[in-house]
């Protein structure tokens, strides 16, 4: 629940155009108790003018998007939102926070995931301040701490999960950009609803295996693309065989026994599944040797 309490500041354009001329004024009254020799008047002027220059320090001005917490001598007394030229009693203290959407980029962190192996990771966090009185007075400073806090957050995630897609696993940071920002947008605004703060968006910018052990993953996920590869040509090639026998026996132009079609199936097996251009061989003799 937002503890914030915005205030309605009176508007300082007027009030700076009547202590301007009351300034003007009060110049004149002196001038003239001078030129009078009136001690008194002297006084009451100089006195007048002090209090005049005191109420000018009540000015402050707020930008759009910007919010400015006023307290007075410790005390909250509320936030003005509304942007212009304001004035309010000079001995409130005035400070400034932004409320507008701001980003950053965290460093690369190096975490073991979940299966222990070391990855580099990094995040981009965007967010705002909805809660000016969280931001200034729940932390010390919320801008480092919203910094620190998501890269806690990013690193904390990173090891709940693998870093790719196998079997057994639903979830892998590499495989499921949507779903792990997701996890970590709300993982960053868990850690960071004390001090006022709205996490936009959260999501990965920088993910890889640490150097150390990049070059043994990335043998390793070649081998698994060549194993896919070679089962899905070995699937295919079982597939033609068995056709090819099919269209043979349909046809019943030629009759082949048990050891004719094995050695047929071997040879159609080598030639689909090679890697490697086959070499033909002419057989000029008869099919069956006598």
């Amino acid at each position: 629940m937002s503890q914030e309490r915005q205030v309605r500041i009176a508007s300082g354009l007027f009030i700076l155009i009547a202590l301007l001329i009351l300034l003007g004024l009060d110049t004149w009254w002196f001038i003239d108790a001078a030129k009078r020799a009136a001690v008194l008047e002297m006084i009451g002027s100089l006195s007048t003018g002090v209090v005049l220059i005191i109420l000018l320090v009540g000015f402050f001005q707020v930008e759009p998007n910007q919010g400015v917490v006023l307290t007075l001598f410790g005390r909250y007394v509320g936030t003005c939102r509304d942007p212009g030229l304001r004035w309010a009693n000079p001995f409130y203290s005035k400070k400034k926070v932004s409320l507008r959407v701001r980003n950053f980029e965290s460093g690369k962190l190096k975490v073991n995931e979940l299966e222990g192996s070391p990855i580099e990771i990094a995040a981009v966090v965007v967010w705002q301040v909805v809660d000016t009185w969280e931001a200034s007075f729940e932390v010390d400073d919320y801008e480092n701490f919203v910094h620190i806090q998501s890269e806690s957050a990013l690193r904390q995630m990173a090891t709940r999960y693998p870093y790719d897609l196998h079997e057994g696993v639903e979830l892998a940071l590499r495989s499921h950009g949507a779903e792990i920002a997701e996890q970590l947008k709300g993982e960053i605004q868990e850690r960071l609803t004390t001090a006022g703060v709205m996490v936009i968006e959260a999501r990965i910018s920088h993910l890889a295996y640490a150097q150390e052990i990049a070059q043994a993953m990335l043998q390793r996920q070649q081998a698994g693309a060549i194993i896919a590869a070679r089962a899905r040509i070995v699937e295919g090639a079982v597939g033609m065989v068995h056709m090819a026998l099919e269209q043979l026996k349909a046809g019943g132009q030629i009759e082949l026994d048990d050891e004719r079609k094995a050695a047929m199936v071997s040879n159609l097996l080598v030639v689909l599944c090679s890697d490697r251009a086959t070499q033909p061989v002419v057989n000029t003799g008869t099919l069956h040797t006598g």
